[in-house]
């Protein structure tokens, strides 16, 4: 059995303020003809279907064009809310869209209600079990978790889950020998690298969840992290967001994974990368260079986030990137300092001996890179006595 794995796809979202869905319907294409072309029998989406609860009409627009080209196609389709997802509103027809092949699951009680597959590759059948974002208040009022009373972790609450989801597995294996399992959550795991466009599950470390969590299941296919990565390598894998969504993303390969189960109970994984995305770019030097150096030809169509380092702030500086780089969105100025030792001093460290004319002379040094000249320093020198005698009056 073929299976197309995905998340983090955000429909709706901006991107400093411009929208993203030009690109996000491009995105969509592309993983629509992968999955038809590499004859895959079912796409999983693992939350994070939109940017936010109450996603633009647009966005919902695109998610129902594609639900419906991909059944068109004959394809499978499970899906489950994130994190940003309401479970209610993007789940809100999944029993009807189930009878015909396509799950969205936001109901934390029915994650033990799998899609069951029988594929035609001689090997058993496939059990996909859709585990939406799990809010520990939420599962807690809805299953037992062992916690004493107190607010259950993630972790516990994933636990106890995939507790049941077993269970559920078990009993399916006594009338199907050699059953095949694939679990969707959308989750944050202990020692995973995340990026600064995803959304921080609660605060300090009681988001995370031990990768043993997931022990019994022959693919787990993870959302919510948006670089693609293995926490249980060629078992526990997130296909990362198949678009870049920060600039802390330039540097991702941005992918879906292709993953075979097997009929001899083996696991095939391999990551396509998604190329129909608008690059990410940072550049820095000061504004004429960057507007005239040919090397940054190739990024004129880029997403560009500028840091400009011109003595002084330009004119319009903001105005001349995007008459080259039309698709600037981020500008910063960060202008030259000298070194932090001169003359032997360091001119990080102030002590008490270091007087009110060494200070200035010191910041003037640093943020106009010269120092002082005579008359500039007499200036101050003046203005210095002056304060002082006006302290000395009060």
């Amino acid at each position: 059995m073929k299976i197309l794995h995905t998340s983090d796809w955000h429909l709706g979202r901006n991107f400093h303020g411009a929208s993203l869905l030009d690109d996000q319907q491009r995105m969509v294409t592309e993983i629509i003809e992968l999955a038809v072309g590499r004859g895959v029998d079912l796409v999983v989406i693992a939350g994070d279907i939109y940017d936010r609860a109450i996603p633009p009409a647009g966005a919902v627009d695109l998610f129902d064009e594609a639900l419906a080209e991909l059944h068109r196609s004959g394809l499978a389709v499970v899906a489950v809310a994130g994190n940003h997802d309401s479970a209610v509103r993007v789940s809100v027809n999944d029993r009807v869209l189930t009878a015909a092949g396509v799950t969205v699951r936001g109901d934390v009680a029915r994650a033990t209600e799998p899609m069951v597959f029988e594929p035609g590759d001689g090997g058993g059948p496939v059990a996909v079990y859709p585990v939406p974002y799990l809010e520990p208040t939420v599962v807690a009022a809805t299953i037992d978790v062992p916690t004493e009373g107190r607010r259950p972790s993630h972790d516990e609450a994933t636990r106890a889950l995939c507790d049941l989801v077993r269970d559920d597995l078990a009993l399916r294996a006594e009338s199907h020998p050699g059953i095949r399992s694939v679990l969707v959550a959308h989750t944050f795991v202990t020692n995973s690298s995340p990026s600064d466009s995803e959304r921080d599950l609660s605060v300090g470390n009681v988001e995370s969840v031990g990768v043993g969590a997931f022990a019994g299941f022959d693919y787990v296919a993870l959302g919510h992290l948006h670089r693609p990565q293995e926490p249980e390598p060629g078992r526990v894998v997130y296909s990362g967001s198949p678009l870049p969504y920060s600039f802390s993303e330039q540097d991702h390969t941005k992918s879906v994974r292709l993953v075979e189960l097997r009929p001899d109970g083996s696991v095939a994984i391999e990551e396509v990368p998604i190329t129909s995305g608008r690059r990410l770019a940072t550049i820095e030097g000061r504004l004429a260079e960057l507007l005239e150096d040919p090397a940054l030809t190739s990024l004129e169509e880029a997403w560009v986030r500028v840091y400009l380092t011109d003595r002084d702030l330009p004119s319009q500086a903001m105005a001349r990137i995007r008459d080259r780089f039309p698709h600037a969105v981020e500008l910063r100025h960060r202008p030259p300092t000298t070194a932090a030792v001169v003359n032997g001093a360091d001119t990080t460290r102030i002590g008490p001996s270091v007087s009110p004319l060494d200070l200035v002379r010191r910041f003037w040094l640093r943020y106009e890179e010269r120092e002082l000249d005579p008359d500039q320093e007499q200036i101050v020198v003046e203005a210095l006595e002056a304060t002082m005698v006006g302290e000395g009056a009060r």
